[in-house]
């Protein structure tokens, strides 16, 4: 056992020992970030804007701080971006994670040296987390390759903006840099395909253990590499032990990734975003991720299916049910009040608190008033791989509301497949019992004749990257949507049908 394991192991008890402390007491752990919180931001523009001096509990912040998205909080941020100290948070963030997707473009989420610290220790305990529970730490030894955004920052008024991914790209402990995959020059590169084949040069041949990334980009670099060596990825990288990954659900792609690697391997699943790292997968026996209780952030609940109603209930984590959709709502020590990240996850333990990311609150399909979600789809199609021995590369779902011939409505399926199934209808027909099983309101339109059992409409091998390089989003952490309430992406996707 060399050094650098034995005091991985060592760590990770202490770690294991810190989590479970909070863990354990999750409602006093929020009840004191939210103390935290109020009183650090009484004297920023926002705390005075909504009397922090008045709250003293969660009912006082609700009545005098809404629920607010990006458009919502932007003249805040302008401030800041203007020169302005004290608005969000005390000072000025020394980062602005750059997104794109609203409608008035580029989102500038701001990071604090408080907040870019929880950011780095949960990417950290995650992996200790691993360690702890399997006794594994032998890959710490050999090559880790994070797949990310460039690390090059932009600045504006002293405040350096770029990916999230990024700027964690600076934040890479020391003990791990000789270890550490690729090359800063070539994590610079812009372009994703001239990227990944940089990348292929400077891993082939090395002693890959982990590989981190969204799951779709991370298969183009396998498929590459399968490509260039000839060689199952296992068996280019013979110590290939554990997969790092987030901002996808990865069922879709495992019987995909299996087959480039030719073996299993761990994974370990993480949830993080420009606006906070709320969870990672603390075992590999339980469902779920935990939820981080004590890092900086407050979180609030509003039950997905009330969300757009009027006045939803706001709830803390001492009122969460299991498997129920919600709405995360976060407060955070980068100067987020109240923000609606967008995402809706679903609890699958109470003790300690584990989600499941369930969907976006605005990717959903409900034309004909079913609200179908991401977690249904993905069930949906995981059953049916599972049933037929298919391979899935990638797929997105939107409603056909207009269809010709007098038909009757529809769900279209636009499915890329690796490994098509030997009976398309059977697969079809696995996908629609799921889709009915999990979702009544689904299954009452089928039933009623409102709508026809779903289909399905090939795309071409590679047409979900050619789709998504046409739209400039090829790599990083751009993710093709799961489904939409509307045709935009299913349109996008017309011209590279089979």
């Amino acid at each position: 056992m060399s050094l650098k394991v034995f005091a991985a192991k060592l760590f990770a008890r202490h770690i294991f020992k810190k989590t479970a402390k909070w863990a354990n007491n999750p409602t006093s752990t929020q009840q004191n970030i939210f103390q935290h919180l109020i009183d650090s931001a009484k004297h920023t523009k926002f705390g005075q804007d909504h009397n922090f001096q008045e709250i003293k509990n969660h009912n006082d912040f609700i009545q005098k701080v809404p629920v607010r998205d990006y458009e919502e909080l932007k003249s805040y941020v302008q401030q800041i971006i203007d020169g302005k100290d004290d608005v969000l948070w005390p000072g000025k963030p020394i980062y602005f994670a750059k997104t794109s997707g609203t409608t008035s473009g580029a989102k500038y989420i701001p990071i604090t040296k408080e907040s870019i610290k929880h950011q780095v220790e949960a990417s950290r305990n995650a992996i200790l987390s691993y360690i702890h529970e399997t006794g594994n730490a032998d890959f710490v030894d050999g090559k880790m390759i994070f797949l990310q955004g460039s690390p090059i920052l932009e600045e504006k008024n002293g405040i350096k903006l770029g990916r999230l991914s990024g700027i964690s790209a600076h934040y890479i402990p020391s003990y791990l840099q000789k270890n550490r995959l690729p090359s800063w020059e070539t994590n610079c590169i812009e372009d994703w395909e001239t990227k990944v084949d940089k990348i292929i040069e400077e891993t082939e041949n090395e002693d890959m253990t982990v590989i981190a990334g969204i799951p779709s980009w991370v298969q183009m670099y396998f498929e590459k590499l399968n490509s260039k060596s000839g060689k199952k990825v296992g068996e280019l990288f013979k110590n290939f032990q554990l997969f790092i990954y987030g901002g996808v659900n990865y069922e879709p792609y495992r019987a995909k990734f299996e087959d480039l690697m030719g073996k299993r391997v761990d994974s370990i699943e993480l949830f993080p975003a420009s606006e906070g790292f709320f969870a990672y997968q603390d075992s590999q026996k339980e469902e779920g991720m935990l939820l981080l209780l004590n890092s900086g952030i407050f979180y609030e609940f509003i039950k997905a299916d009330k969300f757009f109603g009027e006045n939803p209930k706001r709830l803390t984590i001492a009122e969460v049910e299991l498997n129920v959709d919600y709405a995360l709502i976060v407060s955070t020590d980068a100067g987020l009040w109240a923000y609606n990240i967008g995402d809706t996850v679903r609890f699958v333990s109470l003790n300690p608190y584990r989600v499941v990311v369930s969907g976006r609150i605005k990717h959903f399909i409900s034309a004909f008033g079913e609200h179908v979600i991401a977690k249904e789809v993905e069930e949906a199609i995981k059953v049916a791989i599972e049933s037929a021995d298919a391979v899935v590369n990638e797929f997105t779902v939107a409603p056909q509301t207009s269809p010709q011939n007098d038909e009757l409505p529809y769900h279209e399926w636009f499915i890329e497949f690796e490994k098509p199934p030997t009976d398309l209808s059977k697969f079809s027909k696995v996908m629609e019992e799921s889709m009915k099983k999990q979702n009544s309101y689904y299954f009452d339109l089928i039933e009623g004749n409102i709508l026809q059992p779903l289909k399905i409409t090939k795309i071409k091998t590679g047409g979900f990257q050619d789709y998504m390089k046409a739209i400039g989003k090829l790599g990083g952490q751009n993710k093709v949507q799961r489904l939409s309430n509307d045709r935009k992406v299913a349109d996008g996707l017309a011209t590279f049908q089979l």
